[in-house]
């Protein structure tokens, strides 16, 4: 019974996730829903901090789910065990083609072709907690689209000054999307050294 429960919980979180991750890519009227709804659990944090801190925390918050969602969702030894393989069959290879040994490499171009299926099971493996991890970040850079949509804040930025968080700073990379990408790599890359999350090698 738990099995059966614990599967149409996992299937639901799934279907959420696929739902916000790619309905938002379509949907502009969901995107703005999605702003609105989380505005009222969230719209009273920039009336006491400062909206790059909000951004700041926001940041935070995503990378701490990610990088739990990541941890306990996929098999690092599998992931880890396939690099290392991939790393000695190159290595290898490149030593039996500088020693001319034809029947090693058509060996070893056997067993890359064995790895190959090995690596959509990796992809599959790293698109699922994508999906778990839009549950929560999705709904939260929404509303941060919606709230700057609705009241356009500015930020004090070193050797630019002032600037309005809506302006450009490359192509369509706007300058509160910067923000919170820079805040949320180092805030990802402590939280994941803490935790021993994804180490490769």
């Amino acid at each position: 019974m738990n099995g059966k429960l614990t599967k149409s919980l996992d299937n639901l979180a799934l279907a959420i996730g696929f739902f916000f991750f790619f309905g938002i890519m379509v949907s502009a009227e969901l995107r703005d829903g999605i702003g609105a709804v989380m505005d009222f659990g969230l719209g009273w944090l920039p009336g006491i901090l400062p909206f790059h801190v909000v951004l700041l925390i926001l940041a935070a918050i995503t990378g701490l789910y990610a990088s739990l969602i990541q941890k306990y969702t996929m098999d690092w030894d599998f992931m880890r065990e396939q690099q290392q393989n991939m790393r000695r069959v190159q290595r290898e290879m490149k030593e039996a083609q500088l020693s001319g040994d034809k029947t090693r490499q058509q060996q070893l171009q056997n067993e890359q072709m064995k790895m190959v299926s090995e690596q959509g099971k990796m992809m599959q493996m790293q698109f699922k907690p994508m999906l778990y991890i839009g549950i929560v970040s999705i709904p939260l850079f929404m509303w941060a689209y919606f709230y700057i949509g609705q009241h356009t804040p500015s930020m004090v930025f070193p050797f630019w000054g002032e600037q309005k968080i809506t302006d450009a700073i490359l192509g369509p990379v706007v300058l509160w999307f910067y923000w919170y990408f820079v805040c949320s790599i180092p805030v990802s890359q402590i939280i994941r050294k803490a935790l021993d999350i994804g180490r490769m090698s």
